[in-house]
């Protein structure tokens, strides 16, 4: 009996201590399981047994327990009981955590979908597939690069496909997962941000050199030389933290902000535009209030991204998710099926025409793959590059979508070729390098 209660206070001790040293990050911790549950189950309709097995089965993250409810459509987070988070499901813009200014925000205004009739197969609709073997594809080999990429059960690949010509010469996924399995694409949206401001520099509704602190700050604040191609390059000078593994800049803002526009834009300049490159999610959030700000109503703003890009290419599965305050999260959220997500590639592969419809400029896709002074070659804008040869056996003109977990769009305009990869594992880029030099090597 002494030994039992023993153990069983050792074991309360460490749940205090746990408790006490974390304290600080619970509510990032239950704010990231309730949002997560809501939107995996809400948005992918997926088993909330299966999300807390897998999805949320991370450091700390697994600590909350997360109970769902259906009619409420919302999940609720707590740790040790401390900390609970709410996150609510509304149609339209995805799942939404609650704070004290919940109450206050109206969520009635959602985007209309501009979907047409699905009469065309892959990737021009949903109708299907081309069943056609193309000659210069070798599908044996092919399929060594398929069979490696998901034998390894630590990869934790979820769907691989790829598309050469414009059509899928290989597609799989894991038991639970389908071609309609919508998932998160997390910093893969940013991409998403930046053709939003591609479709308005063809529409001459905008430039890159328009400069968005000029009218509300003194003209003598540096702030006001920051353009829009700074802010897509990642080269403000703008302060930022893009920590996940503590209290930061970017985990405040996804998780605590009512209105997550304003966190970038808040922040001290610390050096002139182009003298350094810092990745910040919180400069993608500023460009989409930047974004809502060229429109004349919330409507208009919520409705761009459907109308003319989502639905337009058909990616009629995507889902933008909103913060409080009705802003898109482009640094995150973004929700669509892997087929979708290759639309997208396929968008930038031809260059912006889709189907002989212009959505932006020719040259707008060599100016995402331009490399960005001082980032080693690595991003353009709002896009990854193999410029200094990330993957050492791979083209240098590969330029890629990437995102929190694995997930990637490879755009290989030299070998016709769109790789897409989710998972929920971080790859290394010797493990990227080696399914792209498979997949490569299958084609002739």
């Amino acid at each position: 009996m002494r030994k039992t209660k023993l153990i069983l206070g050792i074991v309360l001790v460490g749940i205090i201590a746990a408790a006490y040293f974390n304290y600080p990050k619970l509510n990032l911790i239950s704010g990231y399981a309730s949002k997560n549950m809501a939107s995996s189950v809400f948005i992918a309709n997926r088993d909330a047994d299966d999300i807390t097995l897998n999805d949320n089965d991370m450091p700390l993250i697994k600590l909350a327990d997360t109970e769902v409810s259906d009619e409420n459509k919302s999940a609720k987070a707590k740790v040790y009981g401390l900390m609970p988070r709410t996150a609510v499901y509304k149609e339209g813009i995805g799942a939404v955590l609650t704070n004290k200014e919940y109450a206050k925000h109206n969520f009635d205004i959602v985007p209309n979908r501009f979907i047409v009739k699905d009469t065309l197969p892959f990737p021009y609709g949903n109708n299907g597939v081309v069943d056609t073997v193309l000659e210069n594809v070798a599908y044996d080999k092919l399929e060594v690069a398929f069979e490696n990429a998901f034998k390894d059960i630590e990869q934790k690949t979820r769907s691989l496909l790829v598309v050469h010509k414009n059509q899928i010469i290989g597609e799989r996924y894991i038991r639970g997962f389908t071609k309609n399995t919508k998932i998160l694409g997390w910093s893969m949206t940013k991409s998403i941000l930046s053709t939003l401001y591609g479709i308005l520099e063809y529409q001459d509704k905008i430039d890159m050199e328009y400069k968005p602190f000029s009218g509300e700050i003194s003209m003598k604040n540096p702030k006001t030389n920051i353009t829009l191609n700074h802010l897509l390059r990642m080269q403000s000078g703008l302060e930022w933290d893009e920590n996940y593994f503590k209290i930061s800049d970017v985990t405040r803002m996804l998780f605590l902000d009512s209105d997550m526009t304003l966190s970038q834009r808040n922040k001290r300049i610390i050096a002139m535009p182009t003298e350094i490159w810092n990745y910040s999610s919180g400069t993608t959030n500023l460009l989409s209030g930047i974004l809502r700000e060229q429109f004349s109503s919330h409507q208009e703003y919520l409705d761009f991204p459907y109308k003319e890009l989502i639905d337009k290419i058909g990616m009629n599965s995507m889902l933008l998710e909103t913060d409080l305050s009705g802003n898109y999260i482009l640094s995150s959220y973004g929700w669509a099926t892997t087929r979708d997500w290759a639309k997208f590639g396929l968008l930038y592969l031809n260059k912006g025409d889709w189907n002989g419809k212009r959505i932006f400029s020719e040259s707008w896709s060599d100016y995402v793959a331009k490399p960005t002074i001082n980032s080693n070659g690595t991003y353009g804008a709002h896009f990854w590059l193999n410029a200094e040869g990330r993957y050492e056996d791979i083209p240098r003109d590969l330029y890629s979508v990437n995102g929190f977990q694995g997930q990637r769009i490879f755009i290989i305009p030299s070998k016709d070729l769109v790789v897409v990869r989710t998972g929920l594992k971080e790859q290394t880029d010797e493990q990227f390098n080696t399914l792209l030099k498979e997949i490569i090597a299958s084609i002739r």
